[in-house]
């Protein structure tokens, strides 16, 4: 019956609550003389019967231009309730001004008495409406405790309340002495009863509102939650919510970088701002996950011109569409050029970097998946050492100050030729920098980056949403993390320190093993691992072996004494380099060997070369291994594909 009353058009329902606050009324106005009079079975004399009708009808009419009856029952807000009482207030005074009009004698006390019952009856009806209805629609939803007893888990708790998936039970409270206390209608309890609180409420998920000055280790917090195997899931930023990118209630699965054990980095704001402000800066690159998110740190410190260089043209048109709202949006007036190419064309960075006036590069540009690279080795090559070079010699030639290539932690004592062909761009740049004093070179590198294309995160998550199996290439393999702002963010306090030649790694804290990774991942998700110890699990993590190029352990610096800077988690490694006369050999080797098509060549070039490359593995480059015979092809039709140097 309640829910074909829930059911009814929203005039039926206008007229039932008329009716309702009718009775109410005239009920509040009749008890009020009879607890004065202190007389049970009080009858009105036509007099006081006149008064009731006419107060009752004229408070009717005070609620409905007060609003009260267009506001629906179910989403009651405080506000609704201070009309009410400013309606009973209103009603109190009329039955006073009516009593004396008329000539009814009123006991003093009365419209006090009837005004407290009339908000009783009138509010009370409502209250207990807008509690069956959530009764109601509670039932099909899902138990959740909320983790964060402040001021974000109570705006989550409100959000959930008036949605249709979650039904919030409980407070999970950071804070001991707030045990017991009651938030919005809802038990906090400590963190040391949360076995107590998940049994005791029937909780089903977890979500994480953290208030963002929360002081709290976030690795310790989750490690506990982890136990629980349960769902943990977490809502957006404070930073999100306010620049209206999310709602409150949008509710999503763990960020992974709370795993990285220590403070994200902080850049010298004033430092990059300085560097880049009114400036016109260049990033190739563009459209990928750094250089994405190097374009959007970029634009908020207001450089003049910001050209977006990409040889995708959906990633360029994806990043250009997101900066020129940004850029509307947020009032910046920045110049943003979109323009399609590749770094290993010579005279087309040239070109652009002239034409535009470019004073600072981003090279963010290459192929960075080690197997991919490891099975395609000529291009690997091309895009990651020439293309470097040539964006390198383009920036010399058309005077731009500062060039900033983004390295990676593989180039250090490489076993791939992903990261050997990083290690000789390195060297490229440390040549060219001893070459010239125009330009100033310098090399960020760091590891792997969270949530980018090819990082383990969103592919374990893939890979458990669909049931398992998670695929870990080796049981021990480890890995330092860092998240893709972070990681931007030392790119740009790089462009800024840099004097020329320097190679600057970040202090990231303790490596990862991944496959700790994946089963916290399982855990987190309210999976079980499955194992031959608990055959019933959901998720089984199975070891593939390493691929091509793979190593077990990753590292930052070839030497073992870097370098402080002034930044606290910024170091300088003390790298070796070539002499520019014995870098040109081995470029122009490289070059033979890629317009020959010989794979075997370019391993031994940049085994030969100072980067310490020891590979692991035969040549897996997938035309070589299925008859390089056919690919050979006439050198110069080679040299207009891939424009290499002569």
């Amino acid at each position: 019956m309640f829910t074909q009353f829930l059911g009814l058009p929203r005039l039926q329902k206008r007229l039932v609550s008329l009716s309702v606050d009718t009775l109410a009324l005239s009920f509040a106005l009749w008890a009020s003389f009879a607890l004065r009079l202190e007389e049970t079975l009080w009858l009105p004399t036509k007099g006081q019967l006149l008064i009731t009708a006419l107060t009752v009808v004229f408070t009717l009419g005070v609620f409905v231009r007060l609003g009260l009856y267009r506001a629906v029952v179910r989403y009651m807000s405080d506000r609704a309730f201070l009309t009410i009482i400013t309606g009973v207030g209103i009603s109190a005074l009329l039955l006073i001004i009516l009593g004396y009009s008329l000539q009814v004698p009123i006991p003093r006390s009365v419209p006090v008495i009837y005004a407290a019952l009339a908000f009783i009856f009138v509010g009370g009806s409502r209250m207990s409406v807008r509690m069956l209805v959530h009764h109601t629609t509670n039932r099909g939803k899902e138990c959740v405790a909320i983790v964060g007893a402040g001021e974000t888990g109570a705006q989550l708790a409100k959000a959930l309340q008036q949605g249709t998936e979650y039904h919030p039970v409980a407070f999970i409270g950071l804070i001991p002495a707030n045990h017991k206390a009651l938030i919005a209608g809802l038990p906090v309890f400590a963190l040391s009863h949360l076995e107590q609180a998940v049994r005791g409420h029937g909780v089903k998920r977890l979500l994480l509102a953290l208030d963002a000055d929360e002081k709290i280790d976030r690795r310790k917090l989750l490690n506990q939650l982890e136990t629980l195997k349960l769902p943990v899931q977490t809502v957006p930023s404070m930073s999100e919510l306010v620049a209206g990118q999310a709602r409150i209630n949008d509710i999503r699965d763990l960020e992974l970088e709370d795993l990285l054990g220590r403070d994200p980095v902080r850049p010298d704001n004033a430092q990059v701002a300085a560097s880049l402000y009114g400036k016109a800066v260049m990033v190739t690159g563009a459209g990928g996950s750094i250089g994405s998110e190097l374009c959007r740190q970029i634009i908020h410190h207001r450089p003049r011109v910001l050209v977006l260089f990409e040889q995708s043209e959906f990633s360029l048109y994806a990043i250009e569409r997101e900066l020129q709202a940004i850029n509307r949006i947020d009032g910046l007036n920045v110049e943003i050029h979109p323009l399609l190419g590749s770094v290993v064309h010579r005279r087309r960075c040239e070109t652009v970097m002239r034409s535009f006036g470019i004073q600072t590069v981003y090279h963010a540009a290459a192929y960075k998946h080690v197997p991919l690279v490891e099975h395609n080795v000529i291009e690997g090559v091309q895009n990651n050492v020439f293309g470097t070079l040539h964006a390198a010699e383009a920036a010399i030639t058309a005077g731009v100050e500062r060039f900033v290539l983004i390295s990676t932690d593989k180039a250090v004592r490489p076993t791939n030729v992903m990261g050997a062909s990083k290690r000789m761009a390195e060297l490229v740049l440390q040549g060219l920098a001893q070459r010239q004093s125009k330009t100033i070179f310098s090399m960020v590198r760091f590891g792997n980056v969270l949530g980018s294309s090819g990082s383990v995160v969103p592919l374990f998550r893939d890979q458990i949403r669909d049931g398992g199996p998670i695929t870990v290439t080796h049981k021990d393999i480890i890995r330092y993390f860092m998240t893709i702002p972070e990681a931007s963010q030392l790119v740009l306090q790089a462009g800024s320190m840099g004097r020329g030649g320097e190679v600057f790694v970040l202090d990231m804290g303790e490596p990862v093993k991944i496959a700790d990774l994946a089963r916290k991942m399982i855990n987190l998700m309210g999976l079980v691992e499955k194992t031959p110890e608990q055959p019933e699990g959901d998720i089984e993590v199975v070891f593939t072996g390493l691929r091509p190029g793979e190593k077990l352990f990753e590292e930052l610096l070839i030497g073992d004494d870097p370098q402080g800077t002034s930044h606290p988690r910024i170091m300088m490694a003390r790298e070796v380099s070539m002499l520019w006369e014995e870098l040109d050999g081995v470029l122009k080797q490289l070059a033979r060997a890629s317009q020959d098509f010989d794979c075997c060549l370019i391993v031994e070039t940049l085994k030969n070369a100072p980067t310490g490359y020891t590979p692991n593995g035969d040549v897996a480059d997938l035309v070589w291994c299925n008859g390089s015979e056919h690919a050979k092809f006439d050198e110069d039709t080679e040299r207009k594909i891939h424009r290499l140097p002569v």
